[in-house]
């Protein structure tokens, strides 16, 4: 499957919220890359895994989050 780009809103109070999303993420097969934006509470990836597989991976940390946008 083709890498798509997904936006997610996911709730992160602290630097330690973002490191564990980005910690989950990278480590899940498909995913390719990671962008936190910590100030607008989005979290940009890029990945070979459907949008609702990313979406539990993200869920796994514990934080609220939906999905934005897909490409």
């Amino acid at each position: 499957m083709a890498s798509q780009k997904y936006e997610f809103k996911v709730h992160m109070a602290c630097e330690g919220c973002s490191g564990a999303v980005t910690k989950v993420l990278t480590r899940s097969p498909g995913v390719e890359s990671v962008k936190i934006d910590m100030e607008n509470q989005k979290v940009l990836v890029s990945s070979s895994l459907p949008s609702d597989e990313v979406l539990t991976i993200i869920k796994k940390t514990g934080k609220q989050c939906s999905l934005v946008q897909s490409d």
